[in-house]
């Protein structure tokens, strides 16, 4: 008998969902639990998934990447090779002076004068020198070079093979033009930053071309700034000259009119441009304010002998004699006192020092008297000098009012001599720079550095083409993949049907060829009846006492395997003792007798319309080669099989059915188009959706599971067939259905099942030993999982 004490079930609103009882799903599949809500899966990027795709669509992407890698040296093989040269520049300022002051300075802050001369060395004018200088006019390949991009580039780099045009067939000015125009094409000019130094870059097919263009490019640039300047200053020579002549003659003219008038008024001037009567008067002002300076000094003097203080003037002090007259006064002084205290003033001795002293007094008195008198006499002298100065000065500055009146007209003819003469001095001076400026040619620019030829070309780059081409195609795989991933409305992994349908995933059935279909139901060692297993598990635990007595398995389309599905479950829950009876409820293309090998004469619709005789009734229900399965097939096709399976009779006949038997697994008919399905579930404890990988739309599931839960089905699960695990995106994500897994034991003969496969062949399954089968059956799924990647790509 069957276990029905099992895990409680989670019933919803208009539905039961279970506790999963599948052991092989593991937590990051998020099937640990048949009650998942759908709306508790959160939407975003995960790695895992991006991971998933990139497994899924792995052919897809690798033959992209294989395109891009293709298409990479494709248009590397088809671009032309071209070699970079460069010649850095510098550009130096100020630049050269053609006028002293008009000088031409351009500080480091101010980039203009830099621009300026990048745009000189991109003009049209300095191309058409290069292209003389270098004679490119007349080189063709340097007229016609290799197109930069064809298919025929890819034979010239095999082969080394290339025709240029002739030369002879374009004028002369016409290949000057094209050479002009190549150069001004291929150069390029950067500034280099925080620098005064212009990067001059040209590009070529040719190395030898690359590197001479850049450094005579350069070299032009240097020469046509040194003639620009040579012409300049010849025009400023030719012009100054003009000018100097000009001055020259009005210079002669005023000098003659201011010495006429000179004459005429009797002006006498001096070396430095000044009249004798200014000069008189500054040289008697410089005299009066000396003869000034001696009386007041003079004064002083005089003062300190009225004050009687002469014998200590300092020229008093600094006499010689009246020096050697006071040191005697003061040594005979010095001996009359000594002896003083030893003799008497009357004593002879003492009265001749005395005379001695007195006379030598008198002296010194005269002396300084002298000195004093020649004193007051220089005193009276600084007088005199200075009123005989006053006077004369007096004179000369009536004389000099006189003389300015006549010095109005001298000035004004004075003031334009040497206006003329500062012209006629500054031209000259201006002509003799010009002169010196153009025979040295100052350079305005300097190269730093020559273009060496280039020995490896800059373009084109493998790697770059193959990166970019790679970043195109891959990005092209997403788009396609995005593309198919849109527009597939199937089902391809369990995720899917939880998230559309909300319904647990109680099974997942490998994907069988055709022609290995009945070996792997035969074969219960297979991978396809241990995944059958593994769903009979899952509905032993899909309510809270265990597997529904009656079960209803049903599809949302035709041919998505419900007959296999319920032909196999019969088997495995007989297989643990219950008494199993499978009802072959499609009365409009039962399958179901043909698994089982038997004939379809009567059956379930001749018991519906009491077509049967009562002592035929139990053959109605027979007896299988499967120990505990007994099958009830369709019997003859009615005209209405919606009213029959309606009827009142079909759900007694269920309820009597269930009572004889452990589990009625009921095989219905597709649920879209029809009303079978949605009828008998109403009638079956549980309802087992079939939902096949690759092949009903997931708007048809909907519909068909809405058309259930309207009808008040009980929707236990549904069973995934068809999928395809031995491809190896599914193989990542759901390791533990390695079809290969399950083809364990020894080497016994695979049992035969008599009959017919799903499809109608007639075909018959005939035992073979393990390992031949095996080995057949990895050549076809080799085969024929590279056809199916073929589909899927295409």
């Amino acid at each position: 008998m069957l276990d029905r004490n099992r895990q409680h079930q989670i019933v919803g609103p208009g539905q039961s969902q279970a506790l999963s009882a599948d052991l092989f799903y593991d937590g990051a599949q998020n099937y640990s639990a048949y009650g998942h809500d759908a709306s508790d899966q959160r939407e975003g990027f995960s790695p895992l998934k991006l991971l998933f795709y990139i497994v899924q669509y792995r052919w897809l992407i690798a033959i992209m990447t294989a395109a891009g890698l293709v298409a990479g040296v494709v248009v590397t093989m088809m671009q032309t090779p071209k070699y970079q040269a460069t010649t850095q520049l510098e550009v130096l300022v100020p630049s050269a002076k053609v006028f002293q002051d008009i000088e031409v300075v351009s500080e480091d802050s101010d980039v203009r004068a830099f621009l300026t001369a990048r745009e000189k060395l991109k003009s049209r004018a300095l191309a058409q020198r290069v292209v003389f200088q270098l004679g490119l006019g007349e080189k063709p390949d340097f007229l016609f070079p290799t197109s930069d991009f064809s298919i025929s580039n890819i034979f010239y780099r095999a082969f080394k093979i290339s025709k240029s045009p002739s030369i002879q067939e374009k004028t002369p000015e016409q290949r000057e033009a094209i050479a002009i125009g190549r150069v001004l094409n291929d150069l390029s000019v950067n500034l280099v930053p925080n620098t005064s130094l212009l990067s001059i870059t040209f590009t070529d097919q040719k190395p030898k071309y690359a590197s001479d263009v850049a450094n005579q490019v350069a070299q032009s640039f240097i020469d046509q700034r040194l003639d620009q300047t040579s012409e300049t200053s010849d025009l400023a020579r030719q012009f100054i000259q003009e000018q100097v002549l000009q001055v020259k003659g009005k210079l002669q003219k005023s000098e003659e009119a201011l010495v006429a008038y000179a004459k005429d008024a009797g002006i006498t001037v001096t070396g430095d441009d000044k009249s004798l009567i200014g000069s008189n008067i500054e040289a008697l002002n410089t005299a009066l304010a000396t003869a000034i300076q001696e009386r007041l000094d003079a004064g002083r003097v005089v003062d300190q002998i009225e004050k009687g203080r002469g014998a200590s003037l300092g020229p008093v002090l600094e006499s010689e004699g009246l020096q050697k007259l006071s040191d005697k006064l003061a040594d005979l002084t010095s001996q009359y006192q000594q002896k003083l205290g030893i003799l008497k003033p009357g004593f002879p001795e003492m009265q001749q020092l005395q005379s001695q002293i007195k006379e030598l007094q008198r002296l010194y008195n005269n002396g300084v008297l002298a000195i004093t008198d020649s004193l007051r006499l220089k005193y009276q002298e600084a007088l005199n000098k200075e009123a005989d100065l006053k006077a004369k000065l007096s004179e000369m500055e009536n004389q000099q009012v006189v003389f300015n009146d006549k010095n109005i007209k001298y000035t004004i003819l004075k003031r334009e001599v040497d206006s003329n003469r500062s012209q006629y001095d500054s031209l000259i001076a201006k002509l003799n720079e010009v002169g010196v400026s153009s025979e040295l040619k100052t350079q305005s620019a300097a190269i730093v550095d020559f273009a060496a030829q280039p020995t490896a070309p800059y373009s084109p780059r493998l790697s770059i083409n193959v990166s970019i081409a790679l970043a195109l195609f891959l990005a092209l795989s997403a788009s396609v993949i995005y593309v198919i991933e849109l527009l597939n409305n199937t089902f391809t992994n369990p995720e899917q049907i939880e998230k559309e349908l909300g319904l647990p995933i109680l099974g997942i059935l490998p994907n069988v060829d055709d022609r290995e279909f009945l070996a792997s139901i035969a074969d219960q060692k297979s991978g396809l009846s241990e995944a059958y297993r593994s769903l009979r598990t899952s509905l032993q635990f899909s309510g809270a006492e265990g597997a529904p007595r009656s079960l209803l398995v049903t599809s949302s389309e035709p041919s998505e395997g419900k007959s296999t599905t319920s032909f196999k479950l019969g088997q495995d829950f007989a297989a643990l003792g219950a008494r199993v009876l499978v009802v072959d409820s499609d009365l409009r293309k039962p399958n179901l007798h043909r698994l089982f090998g038997l004939d379809n004469t009567i059956g379930l619709s001749n018991l519906l319309t009491n077509t049967v005789r009562r002592e035929d009734l139990a053959a109605i229900f027979r007896a299988t080669k499967y120990p505990n399965v007994t099958v009830l097939t369709s019997g003859t096709i009615p005209p209405n099989p919606a009213d029959l399976l309606s009827s009142p009779k079909m759900a007694l006949i269920l309820t009597n059915l269930g009572k004889r038997f452990d589990l009625v697994i009921i095989d219905a008919p597709p649920v879209v188009g029809l009303s079978d399905a949605p009828i008998l579930s109403r009638l079956a404890e549980g309802t087992l959706m079939v939902i096949s990988t690759n092949q009903v739309t997931r708007k048809s599931a909907k519909t068909a599971l809405k058309r259930l839960q309207a009808a008040g089905a009980n929707v236990v699960g549904a069973a995934m067939s068809k999928f395809a695990v031995n491809k190896f995106d599914y193989n990542y994500a759901y390791k533990y259905m390695n079809y290969q897994y399950y083809s364990y034991g020894t080497d016994a003969n695979t049992p035969k099942i008599e009959g017919k496969v799903d499809d109608g062949a007639s075909q018959p399954a005939y035992g073979r030993s393990s390992a031949f089968s095996r080995l057949v059956r990895r050549m076809r799924s080799s085969v024929g999982g590279f056809l199916d990647r073929a589909k899927s790509i295409s």
